[in-house]
């Protein structure tokens, strides 16, 4: 499994993160091609190699920047753009991920409907240049996995369409929320909300840096000068140690002592409902003896506001531990087998490649059973069946 550790220890930019994967070897060639396919004017790059504070590394420049393109694009017609452009699928589906984090904080920021934002802050043909050809980088480079470091914004001011204001940018720091920032005394903006977009989007964890094998560096050139440091960003790409998917969660724990089994389920399916990835209880015994429940909560570390809300609305916890944690997983995959109530979905884990678990999807099985007027186990038992079959059918074609 190859990774990308972006090191963003003098921030990030659209130009950056692209200007450091083809600097680690992305093929600058294939990336313009798929930037041609989007047919959108002046949509390209050129690259070159310049010296920052005395690191060489590549910029990124969009040659038609500024030659007579629509300004304003709709994320609908962003979107529109990608999707029919034919491109590889991964490249399609995070470019549309990073598009849409990015109008969300902005939409967030100004108050306004997602479909309402029109990408003019981050410009509109070097913000797709930037992302769609960043998406082709790393699927060129085969990249599986994208990690982070904690994210330098750097401080003061920075001037904009809509005046001056504090470093970083209100888009950059809803985009950072959660997101481990690197001390920094580095005047201006170091963090674009392009360049945040593409790593919150796409980071399973933030982070020093992990367990890995380095095979290749790069280094991607920003557009100003430092002061103290040079104005680059550093990826490194390489082997991960682990041999499955890794991400990181965070842990949301609240004793309650005070509250009725009712709340506490009602709060549980609350918690399900605005993105908890797992919820569960422990009985516990807390001050004076007295029996109480530990509710535990796991997320995406993107997600804590929201189910902190949900916490503190439905008990009368005062106060809420989180802590952030490594998580390693089995790759996984929904397989649909043929039994005599339908097909049912086996959700099969792997590592390496080689199957570890594979069981009967319980949603699929509990339709088929209320629709067949069976027993659940009978369902399970079928699809359960079915699966090995299949396995076996697999088994005899490769002998």
């Amino acid at each position: 499994m190859t990774w990308a550790y972006f090191d963003c220890f003098s921030g990030a930019a659209g130009d950056m993160i692209l200007g450091a994967l083809v600097d680690a070897g992305a093929d600058l060639s294939v990336v313009q091609q798929v930037l041609g396919r989007l047919n959108v004017p002046g949509c390209t790059v050129r690259a070159e190699k310049v010296t920052k504070q005395g690191l060489a590394a590549t910029q990124i420049t969009v040659p038609g920047e500024g030659e007579g393109q629509a300004p304003h694009r709709s994320l609908g017609t962003i979107r529109s753009i990608i999707e029919k452009a034919d491109l590889p699928r991964r490249v399609t589906e995070r470019s549309v991920a990073v598009f849409t984090r990015l109008a969300e904080a902005e939409a967030a920021v100004h108050n306004c409907g997602v479909q309402e934002v029109h990408f003019h802050e981050v410009g509109a043909v070097d913000a797709i240049a930037d992302i769609v050809g960043s998406m082709t980088a790393l699927e060129n480079l085969g990249v599986d996995r994208v990690l982070c470091s904690p994210i330098a914004v750097g401080s003061g001011t920075v001037t904009c369409a809509h005046g001056v204001l504090p470093v970083p940018a209100p888009a950059t720091a809803r985009l950072l929320r959660e997101v481990p920032l690197a001390d920094c005394d580095e005047a201006g903006e170091l963090a674009t909300p392009t360049g945040a977009a593409v790593l919150t989007a796409l980071a399973t964890s933030f982070g020093p840096l992990p367990a890995m094998t380095i095979r290749r560096i790069g280094y991607g050139a920003g557009r100003r000068e430092g002061r103290r440091r040079p104005n680059v960003l550093r990826v490194l790409l390489g082997q991960g140690a682990t041999d499955g998917q890794a991400d990181q969660v965070a842990v949301l724990e609240a004793n309650l002592d005070d509250t009725s089994p009712e709340t506490i389920a009602y709060c549980c399916e609350r918690l399900l409902e605005v993105g908890a990835l797992d919820v569960y209880t422990v009985p516990i015994y807390m001050k004076k003896s007295r029996p109480g429940v530990l509710l535990t909560a796991l997320c995406r570390p993107a997600d804590v506001a929201d189910l902190e809300g949900v916490l503190f609305a439905e008990t009368p916890t005062l106060g809420i531990r989180r802590h952030l944690a490594e998580r390693s997983k089995l790759d996984r995959e929904l397989v649909p087998v043929e039994t005599p109530f339908g097909t049912i979905s086996v959700k099969v884990g792997r590592r390496q490649g080689r199957t570890i678990t594979a069981a009967p999807e319980y949603e699929d099985c509990r339709s088929a059973a209320q629709q067949h007027a069976v027993p659940l186990r009978v369902v399970m038992d079928a699809a359960t069946q079915a699966w090995r079959q299949r396995v076996a059918q697999a088994d005899a074609g490769g002998n």
